[in-house]
């Protein structure tokens, strides 16, 4: 597996560090996986910290869409923050960049949720 998830709390935010690619296989079932971990035990307010991430394909980007939804029901959010600029271009191309909130600032991203 070529991806690396580490969670940690800040206050009520769950903040996912990822690191490598996340791609179709194990890559994006272990993001879309966790997600739904942090949602069954009552983690609605997620932030994917992607600073790390070389790259992500259309199956990783449906996970985090995924996400985003089922935290939204749940009355949260998912939240993105450092976006290299491969994955920027990827989020504009697929027009995903209007979903999701980004920020560059961890500790603004974290205040974000309010």
């Amino acid at each position: 597996m070529s991806v690396n998830l580490t969670t940690r709390q800040v206050g009520d935010v769950s903040i996912v560090d990822l690191a490598g690619k996340i791609t179709l296989g194990a890559e994006s079932n272990a993001l879309g996986n966790l997600l739904r971990d942090l949602r069954s035990q009552g983690h609605v307010k997620i932030l994917l910290n992607m600073r790390d991430v070389s790259y992500i394909d259309s199956s990783g980007m449906g996970e985090m869409v995924s996400g985003l939804t089922e935290a939204s029901h749940k009355g949260g959010s998912l939240k993105l923050l450092g976006l290299t600029p491969r994955v920027k271009d990827l989020l504009r191309i697929t027009k995903l960049h209007t979903i999701f909130d980004v920020h560059e600032d961890e500790a603004q991203a974290v205040r974000s949720f309010g």
